[in-house]
């Protein structure tokens, strides 16, 4: 498995998770996978 793809996977289950705050940081940790993927990693 890619990093990226792990990074990106990771920010799919913040952003589910029903705790506050959570669905921002999903948001900016799967952004953070897709650059990365964009980058090569």
């Amino acid at each position: 498995m890619r990093v990226s793809t792990i990074i990106i996977a990771i920010g799919v289950v913040l952003f589910v998770l029903p705790l506050p705050g959570t669905f921002i940081a999903g948001v900016v940790v799967a952004l953070a996978g897709v650059l990365a993927r964009l980058l090569g990693w």
